[in-house]
């Protein structure tokens, strides 16, 4: 899983649980994913898919993505060998919070889906300016 409310730094842990996202079809879609200060990166073997077939979204920190790949074996054949499978795909992962899915870009390439989800701003690292004044205390 990829769900958690924390810091930016939760998601290195979190990340190594990405195998054990729920899987609803049996199919596993095989995923790497890594970040940076910036942003959380996914990449997602989609081979064979045609790029009109995938459906991504993203719901309360929650990413669903299907696809559907066809048999390529026509209905009135007599299949010899079916190793590769067919039909339709799903993969859900839960997102941090710390993430803006709002933002997220997505790429499909030679079969490959990349995934780039930013940093929200509330998860950066800010600096506090640190002046020479002292601050008033409240008085009672």
């Amino acid at each position: 899983m990829l769900a958690r409310t924390g810091v930016p730094g939760d998601l290195d842990r979190l990340i190594q649980q990405l195998a054990h996202a729920d899987d609803s079809t049996g199919s596993v879609i095989p995923a790497d994913a890594w970040r940076d200060d910036e942003a959380l990166y996914l990449q997602l073997d989609l081979p064979g898919m045609d790029r009109s077939t995938i459906e991504l979204t993203t719901q309360q920190h929650t990413l669903m993505l299907s696809a559907e790949r066809p048999s390529p074996i026509p209905a009135d054949a007599r299949p010899v060998l079916t190793e590769r499978p067919t039909g339709r795909f799903t993969r859900r992962l839960a997102l941090s919070d710390v993430l803006d899915t709002a933002a997220t870009e997505a790429a499909y390439d030679n079969g490959v889906l990349t995934l780039r989800i930013p940093m929200a701003a509330h998860a950066k690292p800010r600096k506090i300016a640190i002046s020479g004044v002292v601050p008033r205390q409240l008085t009672s």
